[in-house]
């Protein structure tokens, strides 16, 4: 399992993920796409890359938006598989033009 972060580690690594914030022990960016599918696209991106990874955030889809939660639960907080996996979901939304 990997080891969690520091506070002050969290908040070096949200000042490169500027789309990202911290809200308790978990990473969060919300995404607004300009439809619906566009969306449900995004998820499936982020879906494969996570499956790669064996690393899954939680996700909760509200029409066109798209929120990302990114913690490891099994160590009970952020390390640095959530920031690896903040930076492959801005890089698919950044893919996806979102």
């Amino acid at each position: 399992m990997p080891p969690l972060l520091t506070d002050g580690e969290i908040d070096a690594a949200l000042a490169e993920l500027p789309h990202w914030r911290r809200t308790g022990q978990s990473l969060v960016r919300t995404i607004e796409a300009p439809t619906f599918p566009d969306a449900i696209a995004l998820v499936d991106r982020v879906a494969v890359v996570a499956e790669e990874a064996d690393h899954h955030p939680d996700i909760d889809i509200r029409w066109r938006k798209v929120i990302f939660a990114a913690s490891t639960h099994s160590a009970g907080g952020i390390t640095e598989s959530d920031l690896v996996l903040a930076r492959r979901i801005d890089e698919e939304a950044r893919r996806a033009g979102l």
